[in-house]
């Protein structure tokens, strides 16, 4: 006789192949940011999304309130540290300065998972929850 247990959790079920690309215009960049946000978790912030940069596109300078990590799926992802191909997982700390993007042959499409409520700030905003330190020279 097989039992089953009464308290079986509730699944969260997002089929991104039928879902349809959300495209952020990002005025400090003069690109677009398509995306297919999966889950979010209310009680957190945390979010994980589907992300394509297209070719030649780079988020220029820009910080965040959270942590986040990207998992490249397709294409390279290019950052201020260097490149990453497919089944490379990046992680970008909370407060620091970062660059990421596309290389200018092809598009990146990866996870992002956000571990905190989404927040952007790019060098040319007024205020930053972590100024950039830059050295004169």
């Amino acid at each position: 006789m097989s039992t089953s247990p009464t308290n079986q959790i509730d699944l969260v079920v997002a089929d991104s192949s039928r879902m349809p690309w959300v495209t952020a215009v990002v005025p400090q960049t003069g690109g677009a940011i398509p995306s297919k946000f999966l889950f979010a978790d209310p009680d957190t912030g945390m979010q994980v999304k589907l992300v394509r940069y297209a070719a030649g596109f780079t988020n220029v300078w820009h910080t965040h309130p959270h942590a986040h990590g990207m998992y490249v799926l397709d294409g390279v992802l290019r950052t201020h540290k260097g490149e990453y191909g497919p089944g490379n997982f990046v992680w970008f700390p909370e407060g620091g300065w970062m660059e990421h993007g596309a290389t200018e042959d092809n598009d990146v499409t990866f996870l992002v998972i956000h571990n905190k409520p989404f927040g952007i700030c790019y060098e040319s905003d007024a205020e930053h929850s972590y100024p950039m330190h830059v050295t004169q020279g």
